[in-house]
């Protein structure tokens, strides 16, 4: 197996044709490089150069080398470029995903902010699903998400908190808790609480969707929903409740639902995550324009 300066010693030379020019590139020692090259044709068995007092030329094997050897070279060379500039530059595309209605107000505004300070770098806002915003993110499909705290996952790295929002438990339109003002956490153990996909982190669910209320008395659970819409579709058919924000009030008026107001939970938090190796400038410059869209540094 070549190594690296062995290679780049080798292709210098082959269009150099000059051991001097060759190490001036590689800012090496001219010795240095009659050594690699002299390593090289013992190991291959073969010259690759014919040297005279005045001029050096490919040898047959030498020039087939070459010609193979320098498309896969610069393909490797691009990558590691494009790479590199994916880590510290901010152009190309950045892919965020949002959940809700609301969520994506939020990001179209981000990116607006984000576009003006970085014109060369778009962004791809894409819906996701609850259940779609974990897979996404490992698998690369997204680079950035915004969704509810807390999540607490490994090598998941999540912002500050940009938005929180009162909390409101969402009920079938005839339940008895939809013609009070206000509910309260220990309410909970009267009612079926849906339950959020197991595929969720526990952190997540253990927070929207807990097994008994503050004073340890137990919670009946219900069925669970893939989907938002499908959560509140199994409330209008009085299959159970589930707590959300106060932005469901506005943006997913039903007639079979009705949303009551928490007076004891605490806000619903809002912020953007990512894969903590997946931390680039794109990332980093977005999270910023982000919180900055939020506390009016535009």
């Amino acid at each position: 197996m070549l190594e690296r300066h062995e290679l780049e010693a080798f292709l210098t030379l082959a269009e150099e044709l000059h051991f001097g020019r060759t190490a001036e590139r590689l800012m090496v020692s001219t010795a240095r490089i009659s050594q690699i090259i002299a390593r090289l044709e013992r190991r291959i068995g073969v010259p690759l150069f014919n040297r005279t007092s005045r001029r050096v030329e490919l040898t047959a094997v030498g020039r087939q080398l070459y010609e193979r050897t320098r498309p896969a070279w610069d393909q490797i060379a691009t990558a590691w470029e494009q790479a590199i500039a994916a880590g510290r530059g901010i152009t190309s595309t950045l892919r965020a995903a949002f959940v809700g209605a609301a969520g994506g107000q939020l990001l179209v505004g981000a990116a607006d902010l984000f576009r003006r300070r970085h014109p060369d770098c778009d962004v791809r806002l894409r819906e996701a699903q609850m259940t779609d915003l974990m897979p996404w993110l490992r698998d690369g499909e997204i680079d950035i998400a915004l969704g509810t705290f807390p999540i607490d996952e490994p090598g998941i790295t999540t912002g500050p908190v940009l938005v929180s929002e009162g909390r409101m438990l969402a009920v079938p339109s005839q339940h008895p808790f939809a013609r009070r003002e206000s509910v309260s956490l220990e309410d909970l153990a009267r009612v079926r609480l849906l339950q959020l996909p197991a595929t969720l982190p526990d952190s997540l669910r253990e927070d929207r969707t807990p097994r008994t209320t503050p004073s340890g008395r137990s919670i009946e659970p219900g069925p669970s929903a893939a989907t938002f819409n499908e959560m509140l579709t199994l409330i209008g058919a009085g299959q159970g409740v589930f707590p959300v924000g106060s932005q469901a009030r506005r943006y997913y008026v039903r007639p079979d639902v009705v949303y009551v107001r928490f007076s004891d939970a605490p806000p619903l938090r809002w912020g953007l995550l990512w894969r903590t190796d997946g931390a680039t400038a794109r990332v980093r410059a977005f999270a910023e324009a982000a919180n900055d869209l939020i506390t009016g540094q535009t």
